[in-house]
């Protein structure tokens, strides 16, 4: 029987209430975001967040890049800046590394790589902390976020503003993290032995023999050396002027109450980790939807074939164009369809197998029925869907982290890597394409990777929403933060004490010595009296 009048006005009046409750029990978020990729998945998280009827408040530059003004999601607080992380800033920074990439392999090559990274580095950071110098200057900005009286701030602590911010504000701070300022962000508040322990940028799994523990030594100093003379320096700076010599940058970096990391140990290699560290790989995954009707079409006629997609994410718009011309006549020579995100002039050697899009609706392409492949450049966000979906890839990595991604799954039987200096040479780019068309293994191996993935007792997303509640509930969460970021290195590692045992030993050791040779000395001058 159909409710009547009464119940459906007594049904609206509930609902009001309902909503009206969840949104009063809500708390107040401050997010400093960082832009790009970065930005993807933190949208993800905000979206998520607001469904719980949590008020979020993003805090962008006037330049910004992905972060938009307008959003049924957020509001936005926008910082006046002369420069920004944008694609001004990151374009020519790409365009030189190609061309290094490219070049002959040697120690040159290395060099100018390195240069090239410590530099864009640099100059990334001095970006942020004048940003940060800005909002700290800016009195009427700073009372009124003071006045807003958030719960707690989220950013991503691949940059500083956030951390600083919190600070300022003496919030409670969560960070959405992979990598921190100094690199990986597991090195800042865990034991990381570098036995086993492979270093961004060195291209190493955590089984190494005694050459690879050398090389890894050499990238962990590499990054020291950066974050010490480079990048550390610019934000104590920033600290010292409003906050005093005595508030330490790298503390505040230690010491966020919620780490929210984006990998999960069915990516990750093993390691030993902290109980504020929250594993939520693949937290942006979902279910595929449906595809739009023209890309659903030009799918389905793949027949049994099948698709190929590639993309090499938010920063690499385009590539050189010999190399897009090679690519291009490599998916020519396919019976697949292929869908390729791609901007710039139209290669000359496409094939009609060939779909160029400015977008792609990727999670939904990988977890389409027809999906073989993925061709990727190995950002964290594409290597977390693939393997939601189980869709093996063909890595071609340009900087940063992406070889180190994809060089994960290589292990784990997921993925071939080609690097760019050899993508474009002899049948390479085809002949990979083949083999893990061709070898069931690499689907196989993914497939699994996909099961392990999923057999969680609650969703990535989930578990990252309740521990960002959490923490709102309970202020904080100091007793999951260690201690050890606050200790100096030589009582971290203990060569206080050694010193003190060795010392302890040597008094042991040496003062029946020092006896002896007294009463021998004594016994002597007795005799010569004598």
């Amino acid at each position: 029987m159909p409710p009547d009048g009464n119940t459906k006005t007594l049904l609206l009046l509930l609902s009001v209430v309902f909503l009206t409750l969840r949104i009063c029990h809500g708390g107040r978020i401050l997010i400093v975001p960082l832009e790009g990729s970065h930005w993807v998945n933190m949208d993800f998280m905000i979206r998520a967040l607001h469904s719980r009827g949590h008020s979020i408040e993003v805090l962008r530059t006037d330049k910004s890049w992905y972060i938009k003004d307008d959003s049924l999601h957020y509001n936005t607080i926008t910082v006046s800046v002369t420069e920004a992380f944008n694609h001004d800033f990151i374009n020519p920074i790409l365009k030189k590394i190609i061309d290094i990439e490219r070049g002959e392999s040697s120690v040159l090559t290395f060099a100018s790589l390195q240069v090239e990274m410590f530099t864009a580095m640099f100059n990334m950071h001095r970006i942020i902390c004048q940003m940060a110098t800005v909002m700290f200057k800016d009195k009427e900005l700073m009372n009124s976020l003071k006045e807003r009286k958030y719960d707690l701030v989220l950013t991503d602590p691949a940059w500083g503003a956030g951390i600083m911010l919190a600070q300022a504000l003496q919030l409670p701070l969560v960070y959405n993290v992979r990598w921190i300022t100094s690199g990986e962000g597991h090195l800042a508040i865990a034991p990381s032995p570098l036995s086993y322990i492979p270093m961004t940028g060195s291209g190493l799994s955590d089984k190494m023999n005694f050459i690879q523990r050398v090389k890894n030594l050499i990238f962990f100093a590499i990054w020291q050396i950066q974050d010490g003379f480079l990048i550390n320096p610019q934000y104590q700076t920033v600290c010292d002027e409003f906050f005093g010599p005595e508030v330490r940058y790298s503390d505040l970096l230690q010491g966020a109450d919620l780490w929210l990391m984006r990998v999960d140990f069915v990516f990750e290699f093993p390691r030993p980790t902290m109980p504020n560290v929250v594993y939520i790989g693949g937290f942006q995954c979902k279910p595929a939807e449906p595809l739009p009707e023209h890309l659903e079409v030009f799918v389905q006629s793949s027949g049994e074939h099948g698709v190929i997609i590639m993309s090499l994410g938010t920063f690499v718009s385009e590539l050189p164009a010999d190399m897009s011309n090679k690519i291009a006549a490599a998916f020519a020579k396919l019976p697949q369809k292929v869908i390729w995100r791609h901007k710039g002039d139209r290669p000359a050697t496409l094939g009609n197998n060939t779909l160029l899009v400015d977008w792609m609706p990727q999670n939904d392409l990988l977890g389409h029925p027809k999906m073989k492949l993925f061709v990727a450049h190995g950002g964290t966000n594409g290597i977390q869907e693939a393997i939601y979906h189980g869709v093996p890839v063909v890595g071609l990595p340009v900087f940063f982290d992406q070889y180190d991604n994809l060089l994960r799954l290589k292990e784990r039987g997921g993925a071939k890597i080609l690097t760019l200096a050899t993508v474009d040479k002899d049948n390479n780019f085809l002949e990979a394409i083949q083999k893990v068309l061709t070898e069931p293994s690499y689907r196989l191996n993914m497939q699994r990777l996909s099961r392990l993935h999923r057999d969680q007792p609650m969703k990535p997303m989930d578990s990252a929403l309740y521990w960002i509640e959490f923490i709102m509930r309970h202020k904080g969460a100091a007793h999951l933060r260690t201690e050890s970021y606050r200790l100096p290195w030589y009582s971290y590692h203990s060569v206080d004490v050694v010193l003190s045992f060795l010392a302890a030993v040597a008094v042991i050791t040496l003062l029946p010595l020092v006896f002896v040779r007294y009463v021998r000395l004594e016994k002597c001058k007795k005799k010569k009296k004598d």
